[in-house]
């Protein structure tokens, strides 16, 4: 208390001067001004935890590590569901601390890192099909670093529906979030002490390419962050992680000066988007998944996650035709934002392309709060200003202003007086917006 006695005048001095340049633009509309500060109260009122190092990590962590300065912190998933640093959906909330907190983002990284290359060998069984395994498997990133009532930072992993090992996305995640800081942090350290385990993860991850294709493929199960909807062989979703995650080792071994991992990899890349583009490109947007069933041609909102995440780190390079990004993203705007709704709710899930809702899993027919900023983003970065902006505001006038949500955004809204799991990690990614609006601005 007295130090905060001591430093509040200052603090709110630093307050404004963060906020102002964003309160006082006259061309953001003032819905964004309301929503990109307060939904950062997730940061502060998510389960969050913010620990000292312990004296044995003082002799374990080197002195450039951001541990030994910035200790440990951890938020949950959501209120509701009880993780720390749940990694699949902090990918897109780890904007908000990146732009904000950048040690906080770098102490979670390294969190992670060090768990890359271990296993935990206690086996348990896993809800969703009875199978057993072990609670975490080597050269996998973990799902979450655990639950508050078990060791968390310790105890890995305490998500136990799937096996998680075999998730597509996760070690993708981690990838691309090295590459993202990196580019925000401009530290070459920070790339150094990630690039092992990007390496490994990577190797991991190319087992997934069954057919040499240079593509990984899904499992036919719920193998990635939308836990209940089943994708099967390529998909949009974990395709376009992919092709983001194969450029990123590309460049990150450029700039390490790892010359033969970054032809290897760039090889699979070249080949990887002959298949993704070959498997699922259907003239107006990109199929949900490659495998030929009747949701496969579901429009999948989050379907360019991967070239999201590279336009937040201001790569223009074509990964995937821009031609062919800017229309689907048009038919996700026409079909899935003004086609739901009215327009007025965000951007849904799923949505068949006959007009009706995807109703293959309870998961495609929610808006996902997280996963609509990202998608507005995305769009502003490609120019579609009144297209993000009005994206976004569908999701702030639902919550703030219709259901009374604010401060406990719920992760997933329905049509008609329903939403699900309240205080929830992933509308952090509301800061992606600012990211691509301040890299339009250096342009």
């Amino acid at each position: 208390m007295h130090y905060s006695m001591q430093n509040f005048k200052n603090w709110e001095k630093e307050i404004e001067n963060w906020q102002n340049p964003i309160l006082n633009n006259p061309l953001l509309p003032d819905w964004y001004k309301s929503a990109i500060f307060n939904e950062v109260y997730f940061v502060a009122d998510g389960g969050s935890v913010w620990l000292l190092p312990l004296k044995e990590d003082f002799e374990r962590v080197d002195v450039t590590d951001p541990r030994y300065q910035y200790g440990y912190f951890g938020y949950l998933e959501g209120h509701e569901y009880r993780m720390y640093n749940t990694y699949d959906v902090h990918f897109y909330a780890s904007f908000t601390l990146a732009k904000l907190w950048p040690k906080l983002q770098a102490s979670i990284q390294y969190m992670f890192r060090d768990t890359i290359d271990n296993s935990l060998n206690i086996t348990r069984k896993h809800l969703s099909c009875g199978t057993s395994g072990l609670r975490k498997y080597k050269y996998s990133v973990p799902h979450d670093l655990g639950d508050p009532e078990e060791d968390p930072f310790n105890l890995v992993n305490a998500y136990l529906v799937h096996d998680v090992s075999e998730w597509r996305d996760l070690n993708l995640k981690f990838v691309l979030q090295c590459y993202r800081d990196y580019i925000m942090f401009g530290d070459n350290k920070y790339l150094a002490d990630m690039y092992p385990q990007i390496k490994n993860v990577m190797e991991k991850s190319l087992t997934w390419d069954t057919n040499g294709d240079g593509m990984i493929e899904n499992s036919g199960t719920a193998d990635q962050t939308f836990d209940t909807w089943i994708m099967t062989g390529i998909s949009a979703y974990c395709g376009s992680l992919w092709l983001a995650a194969l450029y990123c080792t590309v460049q990150i071994s450029k700039i390490l000066k790892q010359e033969d991992i970054s032809e290897k990899y760039s090889s699979i890349l070249n080949k990887a988007k002959e298949s993704f583009n070959a498997a699922l490109w259907n003239g107006e947007y990109f199929d949900f998944d490659s495998s030929g069933q009747y949701h496969s041609k579901s429009i999948m909102a989050d379907q360019l996650c991967g070239e999201w995440y590279l336009k937040c780190c201001g790569v223009n390079e074509e990964v995937l035709p821009v031609d062919r990004v800017k229309k689907a993203l048009q038919t996700i705007y026409k079909m899935n934002v003004l086609g739901f709704n009215n327009g007025k709710m965000g951007a849904v899930n799923g949505m068949m392309p006959d007009g009706n809702l995807d109703k293959y899993s309870v998961q495609s027919e929610e808006v996902w709060t997280g996963v609509t900023y990202a998608l507005s983003s995305l769009m502003i970065s490609h120019g579609m200003h009144e297209e993000g902006f009005n994206t976004a505001k569908g999701i702030y006038n639902t919550v703030y202003n219709n259901i009374g949500m604010a401060y406990q955004t719920p992760e997933a809204i329905y049509s008609k007086n329903a939403y699900r799991s309240v205080g929830y990690m992933r509308p952090l990614s509301i800061w992606s917006i600012q990211v691509a609006l301040d890299n339009l601005n250096k342009d």
